[in-house]
């Protein structure tokens, strides 16, 4: 068996793959990693872009903890490589079809293309075939952890009206006693803009309610 050493010397001779052949191989793996999720954002795209589109996600979903967070991160990069599959697509169209033979040169220019694009996907169907299962399969992906989510969301946002509702009682009695309460103090980790909306929330129904007695009196 062959020491660290050797190996780590071993490792330094070694420079990747030289040949084209060798190159194009290497690419194509990155390309499959990227697909399959090992990989998000791959050497040719826009790192800036990626971190633009997680954060849409992130102002859309307003993920609270580090559950919620890693799902919406999930979505991001879902989402991101469904992009990506898509535009593999068009790019693999359109090359293949710019590198077919054109068997029609007395035809008008719509139908030649037409035609190129139609000998395209049957003399690539097998790459088109890989392409759409990846699609389906992070499609699959997306609606799951979306489903995930939601759930998750809903179960937390009801806790947590619930929570405000006790906590809007104990500050009333404090209020009235004259006496100063620390919310967190019995683990209410609410901000104060998120307990002044809840104080806005319960009159709107206290009026509401009103109202509504008055008229079916």
């Amino acid at each position: 068996m062959a020491s660290p050493e050797i190996n780590r010397a071993n490792a330094q001779l070694s420079t990747g793959p030289r040949t084209p052949e060798g190159k194009q191989r290497s690419s194509l793996n990155a390309l499959r990693h990227g697909l399959t999720g090992q990989i998000v954002v791959m050497p040719t795209e826009d790192l800036q872009a990626y971190r633009t589109h997680c954060v849409s996600f992130v102002d859309d979903l307003k993920p609270k903890g580090p559950i919620e967070s890693h799902l919406v991160q999930s979505l991001a990069d879902t989402s991101w490589r469904l992009n990506r599959v898509a535009s593999l697509e068009a790019n693999l169209l359109t090359l293949a079809a710019a590198r077919e033979p054109d068997p029609c040169t007395d035809t008008p220019g719509q139908i030649q293309q037409a035609m190129a694009i139609a000998a395209a996907l049957e003399n690539h169907s097998k790459a088109f075939s890989n392409l759409s299962l990846h699609s389906q399969r992070l499609s699959r992906q997306f609606e799951r952890t979306a489903a995930q989510l939601a759930e998750l969301q809903k179960a937390r946002r009801f806790q947590e009206t619930l929570a405000l509702k006790d906590l809007l009682r104990i500050l009333d009695m404090h209020k009235k006693k004259g006496e100063t309460y620390i919310p967190s103090e019995d683990g209410f980790v609410f901000t104060e803009a998120e307990i002044a909306q809840a104080r806005q929330t319960r009159i709107r129904e206290w009026r509401a309610n009103a109202a509504y007695n008055y008229a079916a009196s």
